[in-house]
Protein backbone atom coordinates (compact mmCIF):
# COMPACT_ATOMS: atom_id res chain seq x y z
CA UNK A 1 0.00 0.00 0.00
CA UNK A 2 1.69 3.58 -0.77
CA UNK A 3 0.52 6.90 0.50
CA UNK A 4 -0.41 9.54 -2.17
CA UNK A 5 1.20 13.34 -2.05
CA UNK A 6 -1.39 15.69 -2.58
CA UNK A 7 -0.58 19.14 -4.13
CA UNK A 8 -3.53 22.31 -3.52
CA UNK A 9 -3.08 25.73 -3.03
CA UNK A 10 0.42 25.69 -4.16
CA UNK A 11 1.45 24.13 -1.33
CA UNK A 12 2.88 20.69 -0.39
CA UNK A 13 0.77 18.44 1.83
CA UNK A 14 1.93 14.28 2.67
CA UNK A 15 -1.06 13.34 4.67
CA UNK A 16 -2.23 10.06 6.03
CA UNK A 17 -5.16 7.92 7.14
CA UNK A 18 -4.27 5.75 10.57
CA UNK A 19 -4.93 1.69 10.08
CA UNK A 20 -5.77 1.85 6.43
CA UNK A 21 -4.07 -1.44 5.19
CA UNK A 22 -6.72 -1.86 2.74
CA UNK A 23 -6.74 2.12 1.38
CA UNK A 24 -3.98 3.12 -1.45
CA UNK A 25 -4.31 6.60 -0.64
CA UNK A 26 -4.84 8.61 2.93
CA UNK A 27 -5.34 12.16 2.18
CA UNK A 28 -6.96 15.55 3.91
CA UNK A 29 -10.78 16.57 2.30
CA UNK A 30 -9.93 18.04 -0.73
CA UNK A 31 -13.64 19.13 -0.63
CA UNK A 32 -15.32 21.76 1.97
CA UNK A 33 -17.46 20.78 4.27
CA UNK A 34 -20.48 22.73 2.38
CA UNK A 35 -20.85 19.76 -0.04
CA UNK A 36 -22.05 17.73 2.72
CA UNK A 37 -24.63 20.46 4.26
CA UNK A 38 -27.18 19.96 1.55
CA UNK A 39 -28.36 23.32 1.85
CA UNK A 40 -30.86 23.65 -1.09
CA UNK A 41 -29.10 26.54 -3.60
CA UNK A 42 -32.13 28.22 -4.27
CA UNK A 43 -32.52 28.81 -0.31
CA UNK A 44 -29.35 29.19 0.88
CA UNK A 45 -28.41 32.37 -1.44
CA UNK A 46 -30.47 34.47 0.34
CA UNK A 47 -28.04 34.78 3.84
CA UNK A 48 -25.03 34.08 1.78
CA UNK A 49 -23.59 36.73 -0.38
CA UNK A 50 -20.40 35.08 -1.23
CA UNK A 51 -20.31 31.38 -0.99
CA UNK A 52 -20.84 28.46 -3.77
CA UNK A 53 -24.60 29.02 -3.23
CA UNK A 54 -24.81 32.85 -4.07
CA UNK A 55 -21.83 32.52 -7.03
CA UNK A 56 -24.21 29.62 -8.67
CA UNK A 57 -27.46 31.61 -7.97
CA UNK A 58 -25.63 34.72 -9.74
CA UNK A 59 -24.20 32.52 -12.81
CA UNK A 60 -27.89 31.27 -13.29
CA UNK A 61 -29.42 34.77 -13.66
CA UNK A 62 -26.93 35.64 -16.12
CA UNK A 63 -28.25 32.34 -18.12
CA UNK A 64 -29.86 32.15 -21.06
CA UNK A 65 -32.83 29.82 -20.83
CA UNK A 66 -30.75 27.67 -23.52
CA UNK A 67 -27.39 27.99 -21.20
CA UNK A 68 -29.13 26.93 -18.14
CA UNK A 69 -30.95 23.98 -20.05
CA UNK A 70 -27.74 22.52 -20.93
CA UNK A 71 -26.22 22.62 -17.10
CA UNK A 72 -28.97 20.36 -16.15
CA UNK A 73 -27.97 17.53 -18.91
CA UNK A 74 -25.05 15.45 -17.72
CA UNK A 75 -23.87 13.77 -21.14
CA UNK A 76 -22.10 10.35 -22.88
CA UNK A 77 -20.26 9.45 -26.03
CA UNK A 78 -18.03 6.49 -25.97
CA UNK A 79 -14.32 7.42 -26.98
CA UNK A 80 -11.32 7.73 -25.27
CA UNK A 81 -10.00 10.74 -27.32
CA UNK A 82 -9.30 13.69 -25.14
CA UNK A 83 -9.70 16.31 -27.95
CA UNK A 84 -13.28 14.57 -29.59
CA UNK A 85 -14.57 14.34 -25.47
CA UNK A 86 -13.47 18.52 -25.12
CA UNK A 87 -15.64 19.33 -28.18
CA UNK A 88 -18.49 17.56 -26.82
CA UNK A 89 -18.36 19.17 -23.89
CA UNK A 90 -18.03 22.61 -24.98
CA UNK A 91 -21.67 22.69 -26.09
CA UNK A 92 -21.96 23.47 -22.08
CA UNK A 93 -23.19 20.18 -20.51
CA UNK A 94 -23.50 20.44 -16.58
CA UNK A 95 -21.80 16.99 -16.54
CA UNK A 96 -20.00 13.32 -18.42
CA UNK A 97 -20.59 10.09 -17.56
CA UNK A 98 -17.31 7.90 -17.62
CA UNK A 99 -18.45 4.38 -18.65
CA UNK A 100 -16.25 1.24 -19.97
CA UNK A 101 -15.37 2.66 -23.43
CA UNK A 102 -14.55 6.11 -21.79
CA UNK A 103 -11.44 4.70 -19.46
CA UNK A 104 -7.97 3.88 -21.49
CA UNK A 105 -5.62 1.80 -20.33
CA UNK A 106 -3.73 3.98 -17.84
CA UNK A 107 -3.98 6.20 -14.99
CA UNK A 108 -2.03 8.90 -16.32
CA UNK A 109 -3.87 8.26 -19.85
CA UNK A 110 -7.50 9.04 -18.00
CA UNK A 111 -6.05 12.11 -16.11
CA UNK A 112 -5.67 13.67 -19.63
CA UNK A 113 -8.71 12.85 -20.61
CA UNK A 114 -10.93 14.07 -17.66
CA UNK A 115 -8.87 17.25 -17.76
CA UNK A 116 -9.73 18.17 -21.51
CA UNK A 117 -12.93 17.87 -20.54
CA UNK A 118 -12.65 20.84 -18.15
CA UNK A 119 -13.72 23.95 -20.90
CA UNK A 120 -13.51 26.80 -17.80
CA UNK A 121 -11.18 25.83 -14.73
CA UNK A 122 -13.56 27.79 -12.66
CA UNK A 123 -16.53 25.68 -13.32
CA UNK A 124 -15.55 22.42 -13.94
CA UNK A 125 -18.15 19.93 -15.37
CA UNK A 126 -19.49 17.19 -13.05
CA UNK A 127 -17.47 14.17 -14.36
CA UNK A 128 -19.25 10.78 -13.36
CA UNK A 129 -18.67 7.20 -12.99
CA UNK A 130 -20.23 3.58 -11.71
CA UNK A 131 -17.59 2.77 -9.40
CA UNK A 132 -19.49 0.51 -7.11
CA UNK A 133 -16.01 -1.76 -7.40
CA UNK A 134 -16.96 -5.80 -7.35
CA UNK A 135 -19.79 -6.60 -9.87
CA UNK A 136 -19.93 -2.56 -10.81
CA UNK A 137 -16.62 -1.14 -11.90
CA UNK A 138 -15.12 0.78 -14.27
CA UNK A 139 -11.37 1.90 -13.48
CA UNK A 140 -8.53 -0.35 -13.43
CA UNK A 141 -6.73 -1.08 -10.08
CA UNK A 142 -9.80 -0.92 -7.65
CA UNK A 143 -9.20 -4.39 -5.83
CA UNK A 144 -10.55 -3.06 -2.63
CA UNK A 145 -13.66 -5.08 -0.73
CA UNK A 146 -17.28 -4.38 -2.60
CA UNK A 147 -20.82 -5.09 -1.20
CA UNK A 148 -20.39 -8.85 -1.92
CA UNK A 149 -17.73 -9.43 0.88
CA UNK A 150 -18.63 -5.80 2.71
CA UNK A 151 -21.93 -6.51 3.35
CA UNK A 152 -20.69 -9.93 6.13
CA UNK A 153 -17.90 -8.06 7.38
CA UNK A 154 -17.39 -5.37 10.09
CA UNK A 155 -18.61 -1.75 9.18
CA UNK A 156 -15.17 -0.26 9.50
CA UNK A 157 -14.11 -2.67 6.71
CA UNK A 158 -16.35 -0.18 4.51
CA UNK A 159 -14.89 2.38 5.66
CA UNK A 160 -11.50 1.30 4.35
CA UNK A 161 -12.26 0.00 1.19
CA UNK A 162 -14.10 3.44 0.53
CA UNK A 163 -11.97 5.63 1.46
CA UNK A 164 -9.57 3.53 -0.99
CA UNK A 165 -12.13 3.55 -3.76
CA UNK A 166 -12.71 7.40 -3.63
CA UNK A 167 -9.55 8.41 -3.85
CA UNK A 168 -8.73 5.72 -7.03
CA UNK A 169 -11.63 8.14 -8.22
CA UNK A 170 -10.71 11.55 -6.96
CA UNK A 171 -7.06 10.66 -8.79
CA UNK A 172 -8.65 10.10 -11.99
CA UNK A 173 -9.56 13.67 -12.09
CA UNK A 174 -13.48 12.17 -11.65
CA UNK A 175 -15.33 14.67 -8.74
CA UNK A 176 -19.00 12.12 -8.63
CA UNK A 177 -18.88 8.73 -7.93
CA UNK A 178 -22.48 7.38 -8.48
CA UNK A 179 -21.11 4.46 -6.47
CA UNK A 180 -23.39 3.87 -3.26
CA UNK A 181 -25.61 1.64 -3.78
CA UNK A 182 -27.98 2.04 -0.24
CA UNK A 183 -30.55 -0.39 -1.86
CA UNK A 184 -30.98 -3.67 0.74
CA UNK A 185 -32.40 -7.41 0.37
CA UNK A 186 -31.88 -10.98 1.93
CA UNK A 187 -32.76 -12.41 -1.38
CA UNK A 188 -29.60 -13.51 -3.25
CA UNK A 189 -31.69 -14.47 -5.76
CA UNK A 190 -32.75 -10.69 -6.74
CA UNK A 191 -30.95 -8.73 -9.12
CA UNK A 192 -29.65 -6.36 -6.71
CA UNK A 193 -28.77 -8.47 -3.96
CA UNK A 194 -24.79 -8.58 -5.41
CA UNK A 195 -24.27 -4.98 -5.29
CA UNK A 196 -26.33 -4.32 -1.90
CA UNK A 197 -24.28 -3.48 0.84
CA UNK A 198 -26.68 -4.70 3.36
CA UNK A 199 -29.08 -7.53 4.14
CA UNK A 200 -31.45 -5.43 6.17
CA UNK A 201 -32.49 -1.83 7.07
CA UNK A 202 -29.85 -1.32 9.82
CA UNK A 203 -27.26 -3.25 8.29
CA UNK A 204 -27.37 -0.99 5.54
CA UNK A 205 -27.58 1.76 6.94
CA UNK A 206 -24.50 1.58 8.73
CA UNK A 207 -22.79 0.68 5.67
CA UNK A 208 -24.05 3.44 3.15
CA UNK A 209 -22.66 6.22 6.35
CA UNK A 210 -19.24 4.40 6.20
CA UNK A 211 -19.11 4.54 2.34
CA UNK A 212 -20.83 8.18 2.01
CA UNK A 213 -18.50 9.85 4.96
CA UNK A 214 -15.43 7.98 3.36
CA UNK A 215 -16.24 9.20 0.07
CA UNK A 216 -16.94 13.10 0.42
CA UNK A 217 -13.40 13.27 1.69
CA UNK A 218 -12.66 12.87 -1.94
CA UNK A 219 -15.45 13.83 -4.03
CA UNK A 220 -19.32 13.72 -4.32
CA UNK A 221 -20.71 10.36 -3.58
CA UNK A 222 -24.37 9.10 -4.78
CA UNK A 223 -26.69 7.39 -3.32
CA UNK A 224 -28.88 5.09 -5.30
CA UNK A 225 -31.38 3.78 -6.06
CA UNK A 226 -33.91 5.95 -4.29
CA UNK A 227 -36.49 4.71 -3.33
CA UNK A 228 -34.98 1.51 -2.88
CA UNK A 229 -34.58 -1.42 -5.32
CA UNK A 230 -34.83 -4.51 -3.06
CA UNK A 231 -38.57 -4.23 -2.34
CA UNK A 232 -39.12 -3.90 -6.38
CA UNK A 233 -37.40 -7.29 -7.48
CA UNK A 234 -36.44 -7.08 -11.33
CA UNK A 235 -33.77 -5.70 -13.25
CA UNK A 236 -34.14 -1.60 -13.71
CA UNK A 237 -31.89 -1.89 -17.02
CA UNK A 238 -34.85 -3.97 -19.29
CA UNK A 239 -38.45 -3.42 -17.34
CA UNK A 240 -39.46 -0.85 -14.67
CA UNK A 241 -39.57 -3.11 -11.09
CA UNK A 242 -42.80 -2.30 -9.04
CA UNK A 243 -43.90 -3.24 -5.40
CA UNK A 244 -46.76 -2.71 -3.78
CA UNK A 245 -45.28 -1.65 -0.54
CA UNK A 246 -46.83 1.58 1.21
CA UNK A 247 -45.45 4.89 2.60
CA UNK A 248 -45.47 3.68 6.28
CA UNK A 249 -43.86 0.34 5.60
CA UNK A 250 -41.26 2.28 3.34
CA UNK A 251 -40.60 4.63 6.32
CA UNK A 252 -39.42 1.51 8.27
CA UNK A 253 -37.64 -0.50 5.97
CA UNK A 254 -36.59 0.54 2.51
CA UNK A 255 -36.10 4.55 3.40
CA UNK A 256 -33.26 3.74 6.38
CA UNK A 257 -30.29 3.71 4.70
CA UNK A 258 -31.42 6.45 2.52
CA UNK A 259 -31.72 8.65 5.39
CA UNK A 260 -28.78 7.74 6.62
CA UNK A 261 -26.92 8.07 3.71
CA UNK A 262 -28.64 11.79 3.50
CA UNK A 263 -27.86 12.70 7.14
CA UNK A 264 -23.99 11.48 6.55
CA UNK A 265 -24.06 14.01 3.85
CA UNK A 266 -24.09 12.55 0.84
CA UNK A 267 -23.96 15.14 -2.20
CA UNK A 268 -26.26 13.49 -4.82
CA UNK A 269 -29.78 11.73 -4.90
CA UNK A 270 -30.01 8.97 -7.62
CA UNK A 271 -33.54 8.14 -8.71
CA UNK A 272 -34.39 4.68 -9.65
CA UNK A 273 -36.79 3.62 -12.33
CA UNK A 274 -38.89 1.67 -9.68
CA UNK A 275 -42.82 2.08 -9.44
CA UNK A 276 -44.11 2.10 -5.45
CA UNK A 277 -47.67 1.55 -6.93
CA UNK A 278 -49.25 2.47 -3.10
CA UNK A 279 -47.43 5.74 -3.40
CA UNK A 280 -47.60 6.71 -7.03
CA UNK A 281 -47.59 4.39 -10.45
CA UNK A 282 -44.91 6.77 -12.04
CA UNK A 283 -41.59 5.44 -11.93
CA UNK A 284 -39.87 7.64 -9.32
CA UNK A 285 -36.91 8.69 -11.79
CA UNK A 286 -40.20 10.64 -13.28
CA UNK A 287 -42.44 11.29 -10.03
CA UNK A 288 -42.91 14.48 -8.21
CA UNK A 289 -44.11 12.66 -5.10
CA UNK A 290 -41.07 10.78 -4.67
CA UNK A 291 -39.23 14.26 -5.10
CA UNK A 292 -41.25 15.61 -2.61
CA UNK A 293 -40.91 12.47 -0.22
CA UNK A 294 -37.34 12.62 -0.39
CA UNK A 295 -36.73 16.63 0.30
CA UNK A 296 -39.69 17.50 2.34
CA UNK A 297 -39.55 14.09 4.50
CA UNK A 298 -35.65 13.10 4.71
CA UNK A 299 -34.65 16.65 4.56
CA UNK A 300 -32.64 16.06 1.19
CA UNK A 301 -31.21 18.92 -0.34
CA UNK A 302 -28.70 18.04 -2.93
CA UNK A 303 -28.62 17.85 -6.41
CA UNK A 304 -31.30 15.08 -7.62
CA UNK A 305 -29.82 12.94 -10.52
CA UNK A 306 -31.70 10.11 -12.50
CA UNK A 307 -30.88 7.02 -13.30
CA UNK A 308 -29.90 6.34 -17.07
CA UNK A 309 -32.97 7.37 -18.97
CA UNK A 310 -32.05 5.08 -21.90
CA UNK A 311 -33.23 2.23 -19.56
CA UNK A 312 -36.88 3.50 -19.59
CA UNK A 313 -36.66 2.53 -23.63
CA UNK A 314 -35.93 -1.04 -22.69
CA UNK A 315 -39.28 -1.47 -20.29
CA UNK A 316 -40.70 -1.25 -23.92
CA UNK A 317 -43.99 0.76 -22.20
CA UNK A 318 -44.47 2.88 -24.95
CA UNK A 319 -45.35 6.06 -22.49
CA UNK A 320 -41.18 6.29 -22.41
CA UNK A 321 -40.56 5.68 -26.20
CA UNK A 322 -39.21 8.95 -26.19
CA UNK A 323 -36.34 9.67 -24.16
CA UNK A 324 -36.00 13.65 -24.80
CA UNK A 325 -39.47 13.56 -23.48
CA UNK A 326 -38.18 11.79 -20.61
CA UNK A 327 -35.54 14.06 -19.52
CA UNK A 328 -38.34 16.62 -20.16
CA UNK A 329 -40.52 15.19 -17.12
CA UNK A 330 -37.72 14.45 -15.47
CA UNK A 331 -36.68 17.81 -14.64
CA UNK A 332 -40.65 18.61 -14.11
CA UNK A 333 -40.95 15.84 -11.62
CA UNK A 334 -37.83 17.54 -9.24
CA UNK A 335 -34.94 16.11 -10.82
CA UNK A 336 -31.64 18.54 -11.50
CA UNK A 337 -29.50 16.61 -13.56
CA UNK A 338 -30.94 14.07 -16.43
CA UNK A 339 -28.08 11.47 -18.01
CA UNK A 340 -28.98 9.24 -20.76
CA UNK A 341 -26.50 6.49 -22.17
CA UNK A 342 -28.56 3.14 -23.64
CA UNK A 343 -29.63 4.03 -26.70
CA UNK A 344 -27.94 7.70 -27.05
CA UNK A 345 -25.08 9.37 -29.49
CA UNK A 346 -23.44 12.75 -29.91
CA UNK A 347 -26.61 14.75 -30.56
CA UNK A 348 -28.50 12.96 -27.51
CA UNK A 349 -27.75 15.45 -25.33
CA UNK A 350 -28.15 18.59 -26.94
CA UNK A 351 -31.32 17.29 -28.18
CA UNK A 352 -32.49 16.92 -24.39
CA UNK A 353 -31.23 20.71 -23.33
CA UNK A 354 -33.19 21.99 -26.26
CA UNK A 355 -36.56 20.18 -25.52
CA UNK A 356 -36.00 21.19 -21.92
CA UNK A 357 -35.65 25.14 -23.38
CA UNK A 358 -38.14 24.82 -25.64
CA UNK A 359 -40.79 23.71 -22.82
CA UNK A 360 -40.06 26.15 -20.89
CA UNK A 361 -40.41 28.90 -23.74
CA UNK A 362 -43.78 27.57 -24.02
CA UNK A 363 -44.48 27.52 -20.32
CA UNK A 364 -45.13 23.69 -20.12
CA UNK A 365 -42.30 23.78 -17.87
CA UNK A 366 -41.80 26.23 -15.31
CA UNK A 367 -38.70 28.33 -15.63
CA UNK A 368 -38.27 28.36 -12.13
CA UNK A 369 -37.69 24.70 -11.93
CA UNK A 370 -35.55 24.75 -14.58
CA UNK A 371 -33.61 27.99 -12.72
CA UNK A 372 -33.72 25.56 -9.30
CA UNK A 373 -32.23 22.93 -11.25
CA UNK A 374 -29.60 24.78 -12.63
CA UNK A 375 -28.77 26.32 -9.21
CA UNK A 376 -28.34 23.47 -7.41
CA UNK A 377 -25.89 21.40 -10.39
CA UNK A 378 -24.40 24.54 -10.64
CA UNK A 379 -23.25 25.24 -6.66
CA UNK A 380 -21.91 21.36 -6.77
CA UNK A 381 -19.57 22.57 -9.49
CA UNK A 382 -18.97 25.78 -7.44
CA UNK A 383 -17.95 23.53 -4.83
CA UNK A 384 -16.11 21.00 -6.64
CA UNK A 385 -13.72 24.01 -8.34
CA UNK A 386 -12.91 25.49 -4.77
CA UNK A 387 -11.45 21.75 -3.33
CA UNK A 388 -10.01 20.57 -7.01
CA UNK A 389 -6.67 18.93 -6.18
CA UNK A 390 -4.01 17.18 -7.95
CA UNK A 391 -2.64 13.68 -6.98
CA UNK A 392 0.38 11.99 -7.83
CA UNK A 393 1.83 9.22 -6.15
CA UNK A 394 4.47 9.96 -3.00
CA UNK A 395 7.70 7.81 -4.24
CA UNK A 396 9.12 8.57 -1.00
CA UNK A 397 6.66 7.50 1.59
CA UNK A 398 6.93 4.78 3.66
CA UNK A 399 4.12 2.28 3.50
CA UNK A 400 1.68 2.21 6.23
CA UNK A 401 2.05 -0.45 8.76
Amino acid sequence: MSRYRRWAAGALAVVATAAMCASPAAVASPIPSTVGSHTPAAVSSAGDTTGPAAHATALVQEMSVAEQAFTVVMGHVSGTDPAALRTYMQSGLGGFILMGANIPATESELQALTAAMTIDPALPPLIAVDQEGGIVSRLHGDDYAASTALKGQPVDDTSAAFTARGSLVARAGITVNFGTVADFTADSGTFIYGRALGTDPASAADRVTAATVAQEQFLASTLKHFPGHGAAPGDSHSAIPSTSMGLDEWRSTEAVPFAAGIDAGASLLMYGHLAYTAVDTLPASLSPKWHQIAREELGFEGVAVTDDLGMLLSSGNPVYADPVANGVAAIAAGNDLVLMIAGSDAQTAGKMAARIAAAVDAGTLPKERLEEAATRVLTLRTQLAAASARWTLCADCEPVQ
